[in-house]
């Protein structure tokens, strides 16, 4: 593959878009193909056929969309007009509005809505737009001209100045600084490098990377590509949960696509640059989020964390130095390369830059997946994007980072959505899930929702938190019976202390935090369910079932 043959198909591939008159876009992402989106395709396919559109007319599926709570979702590209909740039945007044130009009405979803208007997208740019199964329409789109320029036009360390340039620092949830990460693994020493994409999303409604990666899986091929250049790897992973099928059949189209066409495998660019991408399924345990226990299951072994140091970017995948980001971090890479390090550095706030994608989940009127300016307020989130709380409940708290974040009150709804700030008030940005609970949420109830699955998850290697999540469970259980005295409400406290500093890796360390930033928040709830300590056992078997585990 040559630059000028990749012009080339992406001139052919616009040529042929632009021999057609209209375009209906069909969301073929997980949301709406659950909602029988693909019905919704083939019912549009055959209205056209007998229209006689066909030479005229092009049906196409493309990835999310965003706006999930109104799936199926239909756009016709070129009058830039949505349709929300779309059946096959619909099928036949959409293609009789292409001739009239009026939308039909009783399907019309605005696009000048804040949902929509407000959205700033680069990681999500082509999601909604290119058939995430054709090479060739990423081609057209721009890609992997960021690939081509940062191997002919670039040395390794201006690709990492670049990056470091931008400010993007890791949207796994630590943020950690991206470009630091990549010069640690590029000075490694060692003859053999990885790169590993983290796809393994596990927080309860986090859906930002199965999203992309069914949307525009080769962004993410070109990004590890890019990174495999910078830091000296000519092998990559991805490691995606299983429970992703539709991502893993895209992600596996990708990289055949790829290597036929030269931009995966040998000598990419004809330049020395040998790299090739393996994807590694997950079974679902959280745990392998970690970095650590990531790389000990494609390892072959149980995924469990290892003590660091050392380092992945020192001794990580066989003992060989290693590169891990996640997805979004991936998806950055392409547009950063491209337009430079200087123009991401210019979105968002002084230490949180760029964008970020949000899942936006439960009591708000518009789920979905939504990219935005980092700094952007809770409630511009909440209530101009996603459209406020159903039924005329109000607002109680958002639960952001999931089970390794907390939940934020609404008097903090006008706090910009940072990395400082987030952790300011007792949660974390994680991987971009926002839960949205109203007035009818029990605070504890969803303390001990977020510590059962960290217990569920919990890996067992270390006891602070196999044994620590257990108690801390058992006693948010027995509050809620209303059969624990203001004794054990101060065993529940100790022992998120000690659970949080003393356990192995980001799971447990984090576990107590739906718990405390609720007793911070909501400790009234927590008091109202206490019962008089009118003896000491409470205490007493609290401390010998401890003992005994």
């Amino acid at each position: 593959m040559t630059a000028e043959e990749l012009e080339t198909i992406a001139q052919e591939e616009r040529e042929a878009c632009g021999r057609k008159k209209h375009h209906l876009h069909v969301c073929m992402a997980a949301g709406c193909l659950s909602s029988c989106s693909d019905r919704v395709k083939d019912a549009l396919e055959a209205q056209v056929k007998a229209a006689g559109l066909e030479e005229h007319c092009q049906v196409k599926p493309v990835g999310c969309m965003g706006l999930c709570a109104a799936g199926p979702l239909v756009s016709v590209a070129d009058q830039n007009v949505m349709y929300k909740e779309v059946t096959p039945d619909d099928a036949a007044d959409i293609v009789g509005a292409l001739k009239t130009q009026q939308p039909v009405q009783r399907l019309h979803c605005r696009m000048d809505v804040p949902f929509f208007a407000r959205q700033k997208k680069i990681v999500l740019e082509n999601c909604g737009v290119i058939d995430p199964e054709r090479i060739e329409e990423y081609i057209a789109a721009g890609g992997y001209t960021a690939l081509h320029q940062a191997l002919t036009s670039m040395n390794t360390a201006e690709v990492i100045a670049e990056v470091s340039r931008s400010g993007l620092r890791g949207r796994g949830g630590a943020g950690y600084p991206t470009g630091l990460k990549w010069s640690m693994v590029a000075k490694a020493g060692g003859a053999t490098k990885y790169v590993i994409c983290n796809a393994d999303e596990g927080d309860p409604g986090a859906f930002m990377d199965r999203s992309v990666l069914e949307s525009d899986p080769h962004r993410v091929l070109e990004g590890m590509a890019i990174a495999a250049y910078a830091v000296g790897a000519s092998r990559g992973y991805i490691y995606v949960r299983a429970e992703y099928p539709l991502a893993v059949k895209r992600l596996k189209i990708a990289i055949r696509q790829a290597e036929k066409q030269g931009l995966l495998g040998h000598n990419i660019f004809g330049t020395p640059l040998s790299f090739e991408i393996d994807i590694r399924l997950g079974a679902g345990a959280y745990v392998c989020g970690e970095e650590t226990a990531l790389i000990a299951s494609i390892e072959g072994e149980r995924g469990q964390p290892r003590p660091r140091p050392p380092f992945p970017a020192e001794s990580g995948l066989w003992g060989a130095p290693t590169l891990i980001n996640n997805v979004e971090t991936f998806a950055n890479i392409p547009p950063i390369i491209r337009q430079g390090g200087q123009w991401y550095a210019a979105i968002g706030t002084e230490k949180s830059k760029g964008t970020k994608t949000f899942a936006l989940a439960g009591k708000v009127n518009n789920t979905g997946l939504i990219e935005v300016p980092m700094g952007i307020t809770l409630r511009e989130i909440i209530y101009d994007m996603g459209g406020g709380i159903p039924d005329g409940k109000k607002f109680k708290a958002v639960q952001t980072g999931g089970p390794s974040g907390g939940c934020i009150p609404e008097q903090f709804l006008d706090m910009p959505v940072d990395y400082d700030s987030l952790v300011k008030v007792g949660s974390i940005m994680g991987s971009g899930g926002m839960i949205i609970m109203d007035e009818t949420s029990s605070m504890v109830d969803v303390a001990r929702y977020f510590m059962e699955f960290c217990m569920t998850e919990s890996c067992g290697k270390c006891v602070p938190c196999r044994v620590g999540t257990v108690q801390m469970h058992d006693l948010l259980t027995k509050i809620i019976d209303r059969k624990a005295t203001v004794r054990d409400l101060a065993l529940l406290e100790e022992l998120c202390d000690m659970v949080r500093n003393t356990s192995l890796c980001g799971l447990g360390q984090n576990a107590p935090n739906a718990v405390l930033s609720t007793l911070r928040y909501f400790r009234n709830e927590y008091d109202e369910l206490l019962v008089e300590d009118d003896a000491e056992p409470a205490l007493a078997d609290a401390g010998a079932k401890e003992n005994a585990s």
